[in-house]
């Protein structure tokens, strides 16, 4: 086929921008012209990476959301995360993508959050695939996503889950979205829009799902037009050289914990401190991965070290187990490593996605309000107890070996080409 001119917009964290360079690289080698469109906060990986980078946001307005704590507050989150995204974005995106869209040749894929591009979906009839990195983006009222104070929707039946979905939109969901996007929206000749985080902000014309089928079944309430591919398993490999500190750490004795709790937290100060004191209660050794090392605590117990980045395609394989945030691209790395988890979910998708390991036999949780190093020590000493879980673990690592998620993501954006889909 003729090559394409593919804008790929992510908005988020790392793991959020992660998945798109892996699926930008594969797209360019695959022949066609490939822009990433996000915040300059990520040039330098686009750029290492040899990708072509339009900036969406300053690097300042990033760090302005990483230092908000409420950004991870199960209930404050949402409002934090779209007023940077609505209030910011908006215009930028759409601007910018009218900008660079060639009639006839251009595809969008988007993120869930780059709602800029499903305004211009509409506005200019680009055509667009929303892609959802975890099945927890996916309102259901068949099984539905563990989200925190909703785990009662469980047990209703199917028609009071679907009246609790409406009441959560009315009450909280669209109050927080609708305005800032329907006034936009508005100067552009579009009508307004609602529930915003139901059917809206998926693409009419593709969705896809970048996780597999067994970690998040589809349920029949999902979009109709949804194609699930599986996790698409990049990091910066790639662009980091191997560390001779690392190594030289793992060679000097057994397996050590890796510990992160997400690569946009600054406020990690009381994990880390859990984490090094639980090591040092079970007598193991330990790697503690932050970016920000102000969040370290000044002295570390003997066999636990500070590492500020280390890809984890590299590293985890390696290690006795993954304690994080339940973020889905950690999660990812870790399942493929094939070693347990233990999560301390906060916000967005990080509930459900621990929710979907402990069904799977793979790991566990522990509440943000119980993550003292003794209930950590005795939850880890727990994992490494379970002879059950490392059959688990290795068995999934196995199945994901089998997977093709980027060559199947590459073929179905290539199918979007030209195609249009009308605006819901």
């Amino acid at each position: 086929m003729k090559p394409l001119n593919i804008l790929l917009n992510p908005v988020g964290s790392a793991g959020d921008v992660h998945p798109f360079v892996g699926l930008a690289a594969a797209l360019k080698a695959r022949g066609h012209e490939v822009k990433v469109l996000t915040n300059e906060y990520f040039r330098p990986l686009a750029e290492k990476m040899g990708l072509e980078f339009v900036p969406l946001g300053s690097r300042e307005e990033f760090e302005t959301v990483l230092r908000d704590p409420n950004a991870w507050h199960p209930r404050k989150a949402l409002d934090v995360i779209f007023k940077a995204v609505i209030e910011k974005l908006l215009p930028q995106t759409v601007e910018t993508l009218s900008r660079l869209h060639q009639p006839g040749r251009t595809v969008v894929v988007a993120s869930t959050l780059a709602l800029g591009a499903r305004v211009a979906q509409e506005a200019l009839s680009i055509p667009t695939v929303s892609v959802h990195l975890a099945p927890g983006i996916f309102r259901s009222s068949y099984e539905v996503p563990v989200f925190d104070g909703l785990g009662f929707m469980r047990w209703l039946p199917r028609f009071a889950k679907d009246l609790v979905w409406r009441l959560i939109d009315a009450a909280f969901v669209d109050p927080s979205t609708a305005p800032a996007i329907n006034r936009y929206r508005a100067t552009l000749g579009l009508k307004p829009v609602r529930r915003i985080l139901h059917h809206w902000w998926h693409s009419p014309l593709r969705v896809l799902g970048l996780f597999p089928a067994w970690f998040g079944p589809p349920q029949p309430d999902w979009p109709e037009q949804t194609l699930l591919t599986g996790f698409p398993m990049f990091d910066e490999r790639d662009v980091h050289a191997p560390d001779p500190a690392l190594e030289a750490f793992m060679a000097e004795g057994d397996k050590p914990f890796v510990f992160t709790p997400g690569s946009a937290m600054l406020q990690g100060h009381k994990f880390f401190a859990a984490a090094a004191e639980a090591c040092r209660i079970l007598n193991r050794r330990g790697i503690l991965l932050t970016r920000f090392e102000e969040q370290i605590p000044r002295e570390l117990p003997p066999g636990v070290r500070h590492f500020a980045y280390v890809p984890l395609s590299r590293l985890l394989s390696r290690c006795a187990a993954m304690v994080y945030h339940g973020g889905i691209g950690t999660c990812a790395q870790t399942l493929a490593a094939g070693v347990p988890h233990l999560v301390m979910p906060m916000a967005h998708d990080q509930h459900d996605n621990a929710a979907r390991l402990a069904r799977l036999g793979v790991g566990d949780s522990l509440a943000p309000g119980k993550f003292t190093a003794d209930h950590l020590a005795r939850k880890l000493k727990a994992l490494m107890d379970n002879r059950d879980m490392p059959g688990r673990c290795w068995e999934i690592a196995r199945r994901m070996e089998q997977e093709r998620p980027l060559e199947r993501s590459c073929e179905i954006i290539e199918q979007c080409a030209g195609d249009l889909a009308p605006a819901r």
